[in-house]
């Protein structure tokens, strides 16, 4: 039989369409393991996934801690590690909290309908271009307090960022990145020089003030880059993965018109089927995972999806329980280099799974979907939906 870790591409069409069956092996009998293609160990399981995202001094994000580099572009609050990193991200979260977040799922729930009711009756539609991509790019502008950037282009601009953190399983995906990093660096710039408008940019550029040091302003400017790109492209994806679940579990839908089941069902979609696949950390010393000895310099990737699939922290793992609680899922990260924007993140869910819920015309499957060929994250490129009338 052909061993579990040979069978585990991320780029294959099977794990494309369903990782989780393959990841319960490796979880149930290597839960740690070497993985050439992304040279680096693997893990699979809750309590191993944590203890690498807690220990900082242990295990680093940033590259230069273990003797690597970072390109200037790419520095940012998610490239430093605690406590570098604590006053550019308390920076962010403190402007967070300032906005009203009410008022900006209010006005995502008003965008879900009325995209609704624009394709309600209209026949067969694609669910990422016509409600996954408008949703993440005015949710993310609206925080932000910028321009909306025109649909398409800036999907395909995040569509080259999002497939180049595969660069390692796929070398030709790097200068593409590059290139719509360099796009998208070429926007921030603007609203940075633009008339500031009210939003979360506002306040950091006032934080900042023209006296701050370049080093600060350049990880302010590349903050706020990696914000609106992780954003959005964790939402369009969240989006596509949640409503494919909700078609594919009859009632699901009906039960989240309960508003004490909303919070907590947006919550289970993303710990049922994450957009997030796994992220990196850098062993800076030689250390055990698992009864795996890990050296010095080694990569290690912790595997969200099957964490947040492990029966040792999540009963029923593969059931989807809409008032799972506690749910303390990896679908944002966890720590200091989780998601800056999870909780604008529940809020766009919340305002779209409470617009399909509570839209008369009802959502159903109008054929299968396509995976995204990326392995970081999981996504759908189309998916395609129908609304039709509830009598039927």
């Amino acid at each position: 039989m052909t061993p579990t870790t040979d069978r585990y591409d991320p780029l294959a069409e099977d794990i494309l369409r369903d990782p989780y069956p393959v990841l319960a092996e490796l979880r149930r009998w290597e839960p740690v393991f070497w993985h050439p293609g992304m040279e680096s160990w693997a893990l699979t399981r809750y309590a191993d996934s944590v203890r690498v995202l807690r220990d900082h001094a242990a295990f680093a994000r940033d590259p230069r801690r273990t003797g690597g580099t970072v390109p200037e572009p790419s520095l940012s609050v998610q490239t430093l590690d605690p406590p570098q990193q604590s006053r550019v991200r308390s920076l962010f979260m403190t402007a967070l909290r300032a906005q009203d977040l009410d008022a900006i799922e209010y006005r995502a729930r008003l965008l879900v309908r009325e995209r609704l009711d624009s394709l309600a009756g209209a026949g067969a539609f694609d669910v990422v271009a016509e409600i996954a991509v408008p949703l993440a790019v005015a949710v993310v502008a609206d925080l932000l307090g910028v321009e909306p950037p025109p649909y398409e282009e800036y999907a395909a601009v995040s569509d080259a960022i999002m497939r180049s953190m595969d660069g390692g399983l796929d070398p030709a995906l790097v200068e593409p990145g590059r290139l719509a990093r360099h796009q998208l660096s070429d926007l921030v710039d603007s609203w940075f020089t633009a008339s500031p408008r009210p939003g979360l940019l506002a306040q950091v550029r006032q934080s900042t003030g023209p006296d701050a040091d370049a080093s600060a302003r350049l990880y302010v400017k590349n903050s706020a880059r990696v914000m609106f790109q992780g954003g959005y492209s964790t939402m369009t994806a969240a989006v596509g993965n949640a409503v494919h679940t909700l078609l594919t579990h009859p009632g699901a839908l009906e039960q989240v018109q309960d508003p004490a089941l909303l919070a907590t069902g947006v919550d289970e979609l993303v710990r049922f089927d994450g957009p997030v696949q796994g992220t990196t950390r850098i062993a800076v010393r030689a250390c055990r995972i698992g009864g795996i000895d890990v050296e010095a310099g080694q990569r290690v990737v912790t595997l969200f999806a099957a964490a947040n699939r492990d029966p040792a922290a999540f009963p029923r793992p593969d059931d989807l329980v809409l008032d799972r609680s506690p749910n303390r899922h990896l679908g944002y990260g966890w720590g200091p280099h989780s998601c800056i924007g999870t909780t604008v993140a529940q809020a766009g869910l919340r305002a779209l799974v409470a617009a399909l819920a509570e839209h008369p015309a009802r959502l159903e499957a109008a054929g299968d979907g396509v995976r995204r060929r990326t392995a970081t994250m999981r996504a759908f490129d189309t998916l395609p939906a129908v609304l039709l009338p509830r009598h039927r």
